[in-house]
């Protein structure tokens, strides 16, 4: 075993995926070659979220041009943005009969535009084909970029999260390209257009209690309203290691904290990801 190998606590023990449910939303993302980050993202709620239909799709690719240390999507020359992809999400969606879809996607630095045109075609698209869908859309900073973080609001999904990932101090440690306060301007964008903003962390990587409470005031302040914390789970042997795994009592109270500080809605479990629990975070 590797020297800084730490063996999982009880609680963080995933189901095995299985199930009709399961089977059925697995046969309908492959038969239309659609990537989620359920799987590119190998996320512990995948038994789970598809087991009650529903699923995280990821667009533009599976190959992101970013190299961050927690992520497991594959990094490298992504492929050519498929024009074909809006129609087969939206006809997928249809076919998996969903009231709530959420929808992400690699970072496309490689693209004039980061890929934005693309989302605003696709988020167009699954509107179209399924009316009365809800949406929400968790994006890439686009390098800051104000103009393409316009398009993404001008399609109206419901919500728009954009993540933090995690605390000021370890954000250069931690993510390749993006930077903490450029994070905090996209979710100040979103917040400021009227649309929920949402943006979430990962624990287990060497923060204090103190930077969390940080971490979530930070957002706050520009008004984001939506916030999850998750357990981070070093995906390979090349990811980086976690530094400690956080007891769910802990977790309570981080959510009993970001409930007081004002958040309408915060998910904090170890198993928490961006999108679990997602269709409850329409706010009206």
């Amino acid at each position: 075993m590797p020297e800084n190998y730490q063996r999982k606590p009880d609680w963080l023990k995933i189901k095995v995926p299985s199930g009709k449910e399961y089977v059925r939303v697995k046969e309908i993302i492959s038969r239309h070659k659609l990537h989620t980050i359920c799987s590119s993202g190998k996320c512990p709620n995948m038994a789970e979220c598809w087991g009650l239909g529903t699923a995280t799709f990821m667009i533009l690719g599976d190959i992101c041009t970013r190299s961050c240390k927690f992520c497991a999507t594959k990094t490298g020359k992504p492929n050519a943005v498929d024009v074909e992809e809006p129609g087969n999400l939206a006809n997928s969606i249809k076919l998996m009969n969903l009231k709530h879809c959420v929808i992400t996607s690699v970072d496309r630095d490689d693209l004039e535009d980061g890929g934005a045109k693309h989302w605003a075609d696709v988020i167009s698209e699954v509107k179209r084909v399924n009316p009365g869908i809800t949406i929400e859309t968790l994006i890439p900073d686009f390098m800051g970029k104000k103009d393409l973080i316009k398009l993404m609001i001008d399609a109206k999904p419901e919500v728009i999260s954009h993540n933090l990932e995690t605390v000021r101090r370890l954000t250069p440690i931690v993510r390749s390209a993006a930077q903490y306060d450029r994070s905090l301007e996209v979710v100040r964008q979103i917040a400021a257009s009227g649309i929920t903003a949402k943006s979430g962390i990962m624990v287990g990587l060497g923060e204090t209690e103190e930077e969390v409470f940080e971490v979530m005031d930070d957002p706050l302040k520009v008004g984001c309203s939506v916030m999850t914390i998750g357990q981070y789970l070093q995906p390979t042997k090349n990811h980086l290691p976690v530094t400690g795994f956080i007891h769910p009592k802990v977790f309570e109270k981080w959510a009993q904290t970001g409930r007081e500080k004002g958040f309408k809605f915060i998910e904090s479990k170890p198993l928490v990801r961006s999108s679990y629990h997602a269709e409850k975070h329409v706010c009206k």
